[in-house]
């Protein structure tokens, strides 16, 4: 026999449903850095996208020092109703910034940036000097 008041819903897992969507919410947010980036290399070069929807262009800043690309920017909250709550609220707004450092050093005339689709997609060249060089031997 169940018993309905404030504390005790008509429904006994309501109480626990609520607890696991406020701990999926917590964990989301301390566990997901942003923005989520994947990033490539090889002898001459590195890619790197992230993941930025809902970002405008030009709320976004690159910054490139020694072998550190820094992102940062600025996630606009949405604009909703006069009178309206949130329901469910998931997705971070405010401002952001994420330093990535890569395995070698960058040079900040060879970076190219480009958005679209709500993915940003920077390549970096690695300088002349930094390059890996092919040493050939010579026969005595």
């Amino acid at each position: 026999m169940f018993y309905r008041t404030a504390l005790y819903p008509a429904d006994p897992f309501a109480v626990m449903r609520r607890l696991s969507d406020s701990l999926d919410r917590m964990t989301a947010r301390a566990t997901s850095p942003f923005p989520p980036v994947n990033i490539w290399q090889n002898g001459e070069a590195a890619a790197i996208t992230a993941e930025l929807p809902g970002v405008e262009p030009g709320d976004i800043d690159i910054e490139v020092k020694d072998n550190i690309l820094t992102l940062s920017g600025e996630r606009k909250a949405p604009e909703h109703p006069e009178g309206a709550s949130w329901h469910r609220r998931e997705r971070a707004f405010g401002r952001f910034t994420r330093a990535i450092r890569l395995p070698f050093r960058l040079d900040p005339e060879k970076v190219e940036a480009r958005f679209a689709n709500g993915v940003l997609r920077i390549a970096v060249a690695r300088p002349d000097e930094d390059k890996p060089r092919r040493i050939a031997i010579k026969a005595a």
